[in-house]
């Protein structure tokens, strides 16, 4: 996702993302361990910068609301 996109959502839903994500990036891993080659390996990298995206957003929002 976007960060615009990312930034309209309500920090509820950003952390819901943030578990779908990690959820994503975790079966990709084991892919990966096994040895298999997984079907896009850009996706890997893409969770890992999604994550990283939210819980920016998630800093920032905390951060502006003390």
């Amino acid at each position: 996702m976007k960060n615009k996109e990312l930034r309209n959502l309500p920090p509820e839903e950003l952390k819901q993302k943030i578990i779908e994500a990690r959820k994503e990036l975790m079966k990709d891993n084991a892919q990966v361990a096994i040895g298999t080659n997984p079907k896009n390996p850009g996706k890997i990298k893409l969770a890992k910068k999604t994550i990283a995206r939210i819980k920016t957003i998630l800093a920032q929002e905390a951060e502006q609301k003390a």
